[in-house]
């Protein structure tokens, strides 16, 4: 029976009522299998598992927890945790992981995330998981393994930002915690008053509430607002629900998109190398702060592989970000005799620190931080509940079709450049960006725009989803 789980831009995501049961067993049983025929894990080994505070992670991450113990291993139960501090947990002890999380996807839905001892996987990991789990089902092993809690996690995670940062790092600061329901709200909290800045919680969430920072939904936007405008605040920082994105706005509450955020970060940390999705800001290649940028898909297995073909290529310091703020560090970077580790997944709270650490060093406003790399201003947001046989025709059409395309977009002006890299990015020349994606984690059509001020991109991406939803519902007819 064909179900709605499939992988995404970075796990494998679904419906809670299609994962939460024997779905979640089989997929664990196949990530394992796939290691285990590589010999990448042996029967007694462990496998560390986290989760996010979804109402579904808890029965989801059992399933899990048996689904590993049947397959002869250790279940390693780390309890919520953010996700980058299960992957560096695991990779500190040459383990693989499971992580039970829908990241920002609303609550009726829910997800895995699979790592390998040394990092995230990848898509080719992928095409092997699926493959597994087409087949028979794997026997239960002789000798079943155990179930072990393993609480130390958030103290390394932590431990590796203070570590590298210092104590006074952020003194001076005073920064607003927006908590939601991040499985990251008390650690961000402790961490930044750890690191010398006064932390004030905000906006504590009872229910889960379903965070994008790459598509920050109203209610968000207003309640920045208002936590800046009832007290004076430095700037505000979040996370999306399994902490591997970050959110962060400026002294006024104004959002700081998560590629500027990449960008600071990267700029902070002296990258030479960036390596980003086509989604991010054009400006990237003209705002003279990198050596290189490097431009792959949408998702982190493919920032992951970017990066690891320019460490390869014998690049220095590579870093790696995506549109919606998480950054992935491919090399090691010292600093003043300290050394922050490389960790190649989405990590929130690297850029966080990095951000905050650059204001209290500079003494400047985040805003006027951010104006200085010169991006242009950008706008997105999705049409939801769209299905690919709508949408697969549509963005079809739009990249081989010249002549529809052109008619389809003449509001822009003559087009210079067609990107089909993921989706259809379409550049005029006269400097306006559209891009159409679907997206790889719910059934969603995504419109990412740049334009020369904040009022024309929003102006620009309103027409770019009213254009998108007429030939989408044309499609689907």
């Amino acid at each position: 029976m064909a179900t709605d789980l499939k992988f995404g831009t970075s796990g494998l995501r679904g419906l809670v009522s299609e994962l939460d049961g024997p779905p979640a067993e089989s997929w664990t049983r196949a990530f394992l299998a796939l290691l285990e025929k590589r010999g990448d894990i042996r029967p007694g080994d462990g496998v560390l598992v986290g989760q996010d505070l979804r109402a579904s992670s808890p029965t989801i991450a059992a399933r899990v927890h048996g689904a590993i113990r049947a397959a002869g291993f250790d279940a390693l139960d780390c309890g919520a945790v953010p996700t980058p501090a299960l992957a560096l947990g695991a990779m500190e002890r040459g383990l693989p992981a499971i992580m039970v999380t829908g990241s920002h996807i609303p609550e009726d839905r829910n997800g895995l995330k699979f790592y390998r001892a040394d990092g995230e996987i990848d898509k080719r990991d992928e095409e092997g998981i699926v493959a597994i789990h087409a087949g028979p089902p794997p026997p239960d092993a002789a000798q079943p393994g155990a179930l072990r809690a393993l609480p130390d996690i958030l103290a390394r995670y932590s431990a590796r930002t203070l570590d590298f940062f210092g104590g006074e790092a952020l003194k001076g600061l005073r920064v607003g915690v927006y908590q939601h329901s991040s499985v990251a709200r008390d650690l961000i909290v402790d961490l930044l008053g750890a690191l010398g800045a006064e932390a004030v919680a905000l906006g504590r969430a009872q229910s889960f509430v379903p965070v994008d920072t790459e598509a920050l939904r109203p209610e968000d936007v207003d309640l920045l607002r208002r936590f800046a405008g009832e007290q004076p605040l430095d700037a505000i920082v979040s996370t999306d629900g399994d902490a591997d994105r970050p959110l962060i706005a400026d002294e006024a509450g104004r959002f700081v998109r998560g590629d500027l955020v990449g960008a600071m970060t990267a700029a902070r940390l002296g990258a030479d190398t960036v390596v980003t999705p086509v989604t991010s800001n054009s400006a990237l290649e003209t705002c003279g702060r990198f050596g290189a940028v490097v431009r792959t898909r949408v998702g982190s297995p493919y920032v992951i592989e970017g990066m690891a073909a320019a460490v390869a290529s014998g690049a220095g310091r590579v870093a790696g970000f995506e549109a919606n703020g998480g950054v992935l560090l491919a090399s090691p970077v010292e600093e003043e005799g300290r050394r922050l580790a490389a960790l190649p997944t989405r990590d929130a709270m690297l850029p966080i620190a990095c951000v905050l650490s650059e204001i209290a060093r500079s003494g400047q406003p985040l805003s006027r931080l951010a104006a200085g790399f010169g991006f242009r201003a950008t706008a997105s947001d999705r049409l939801r509940e769209v299905p690919a046989r709508a949408s697969g025709p549509f963005l079809d059409r739009l990249e081989h079709d010249e002549a529809y395309r052109r008619d389809l977009l003449g509001a822009l002006g003559p087009i210079a450049a067609v990107d089909a890299r993921d989706g259809v990015r379409i550049r005029s020349a006269g400097g306006l960006t559209v891009h159409f994606r679907v997206s790889g984690n719910a059934p969603e059509v995504r419109c990412y725009v740049e334009a020369a001020d904040a009022a024309q991109a929003e102006a620009l991406l309103g027409w770019g989803l009213a254009v998108a939803r007429a030939e989408i519902d044309k499609a689907g007819a």
